[in-house]
């Protein structure tokens, strides 16, 4: 399969706000690739990094924040050398991105249709009539009801679901190569929530667009992704695929992460608990695997060495000594 994004070596840090010569490391040396038309999963608890991995991609970091290392190859392109000019040409035409509030991520004083015929305006296209009738046929494709009308509203005045919906057609409308999706399902109830996951896999399948999607909720990343990988901490733990991850499990961070989630199975069982947290910034991580204060498997050795991964198969990876068999 063709590859469309490598990371290599990615390090990311936030600089401290008391000393803002102090640079904190928040995303260490991580390498990951996404290949054409693959939806790929990034799972970990809050903290782990997830987000400022996500953001990284495009350049779209926040003031403070800093890529401090390593290499972001798109279509054989070094994004984080591209100057900001290339970037914005990049953005919404190749590489698109979907938040996890999509109130706060949309104009509250302009209409919907003329905020996603924006995109196509902002790459080119002239005419501002044929830019909105795209729009709007987009929204209708999305299940948007009523789709010239609601074009012409605002935010506010839509549910969550219609909200998100919009954000989608506002990411694609510029048919991107890469959609990166930083948990948008995350405010939304139950039944929304497998519309919107339902468009997604539709979008990566009559597209051919592949998807980074970004979550905590290890059944969504289960029913979703085809390939996952495992953070914790700023680090990739383990990486496979969807099958490999949820049913053969090579890190013990990976194990406690699928044993949290309620099953019905286990009604009437008190739900197991990671113990601890992920270590803040200003605490640093750990010497050693960064999850072994709260490993109850934990070796000597875990507190003194953080392998390299490890090949369980030719498609699963781990950076566990336990899954050395020593």
């Amino acid at each position: 399969m063709e590859e469309l994004l490598k990371v290599r070596n990615l390090s990311i840090g936030i600089r401290n706000v008391h000393n803002e010569k102090k640079v904190l490391s928040a995303v260490e040396g991580i390498s990951f690739n996404i290949n054409c038309g693959e939806i790929l999963g990034i799972v970990g608890e809050s903290g782990a990094g997830k987000t400022l991995t996500a953001l990284s991609i495009p350049g779209l970091l926040s003031t403070n924040m800093e890529v401090t290392g390593g290499e972001v190859i798109f279509s054989g392109r070094n994004l984080l050398e591209s100057p900001e000019k290339e970037l914005q040409a990049i953005r919404g035409k190749e590489i698109s991105m979907i938040f996890q509030e999509p109130f706060s991520s949309l104009n509250p004083l302009a209409k919907v249709g003329p905020q996603i015929a924006e995109t196509l305006e902002l790459h080119g296209e002239k005419d501002r009539a044929l830019a909105e009738s795209k729009a709007e046929e987009l929204m209708e494709k999305l299940g948007l009801p009523e789709s010239r009308k609601t074009a012409k509203t605002y935010p506010h005045r839509l549910s969550g679901g219609m909200c998100q919906r919009v954000m989608i057609a506002l990411a694609v409308i510029g048919r991107p190569r890469l959609l990166i999706a930083d948990e948008p399902t995350t405010a939304l109830d139950y039944d929304t929530q497998g519309q919107i996951l339902a468009l997604l896999k539709e979008i990566n399948e009559t597209m051919g667009t592949s998807i980074l999607f970004i979550s905590h909720d290890l059944e969504v990343i289960k029913n979703l992704c085809g390939r996952v990988l495992v953070m914790y901490s700023g680090s990739i733990l383990e990486e496979g695929n969807t099958e490999e991850i949820f049913f053969y499990p090579a890190h013990e961070y990976t194990r406690c992460l699928l044993n949290s989630v309620p099953d019905r199975r286990k009604k009437g069982m008190d739900l197991a608990a990671i113990p601890g947290k992920i270590p803040s910034l200003e605490e640093g991580r750990p010497g050693g695997c960064p999850f072994h204060p709260r490993c109850e498997k934990a070796a000597p050795r875990c507190a003194e060495e953080f392998p390299p991964a490890r090949a369980v198969s030719t498609t699963h990876a781990s950076r566990c000594v336990l899954a050395e068999g020593k």
